[in-house]
């Protein structure tokens, strides 16, 4: 069961949102709100994975913090949404996981058997915290924009309605096509 903690507003360069602190006794998970989404449905969703990577050293390795600017571009274009922001850094297999799997991505693998060349498991997340947090925050259905269509049915299997799953198209974002 996951507990609201704490919750301020929090200024972006994508416009002010609602941070909502999370903590299931293991983990913190965050929610990035904008508008009111409770009672709502097609709601705008971006259900992210933490990546030190990518949000803390800019790496041009992985498409992370672009994926999360996008995220961010759709919900102030449409005015509300929401991000939940997972701490599961490497598909929840950690940070050293995702320097093992270096050489075998670098040799041409997908990340998922990378991880599992390294030793990992292809992919250890869960999506339980977040349809939890959807739950909270009384959300009737979600858009959820992801590029993981497992993602999807992790968070169907939950109960909870996505209503349709949208692709998180960074070079057309980059371009000015979204």
């Amino acid at each position: 069961m996951i507990f609201k903690l704490t919750e301020r507003d929090l200024k972006t360069k994508f416009g002010t949102f609602r941070e909502i602190l999370y903590y299931d006794g293991q983990k913190e998970s965050i929610a990035l709100v904008m508008g009111n989404v409770e009672n709502e449905t097609d709601v705008i969703c971006r259900v992210h994975s933490a990546c030190i990577s990518g949000h803390v050293f800019n790496s041009i390795e992985c498409e992370c913090q672009a994926e999360m600017e996008v995220a961010q571009s759709a919900i102030q274009t449409a005015g509300k949404g929401l991000i939940i922001y997972l701490e599961q850094e490497g598909k929840g297999n950690g940070h050293l996981a995702l320097m093992a799997s270096i050489p075998y991505k670098k040799a041409g693998m997908k990340q998922s058997e990378a991880y599992e060349k390294a030793g990992f498991e292809k992919d250890a997340r869960s999506f339980r915290p977040a349809a939890e947090i959807l739950a909270d925050l009384k959300v009737k259905s979600v858009v959820l924009l992801t590029n993981n269509a497992e993602k999807a049915e992790d968070l169907r299997r939950a109960a909870i309605t996505v209503v349709a799953t949208k692709q998180v198209k960074i070079d057309e974002w980059f371009r000015g096509g979204n």
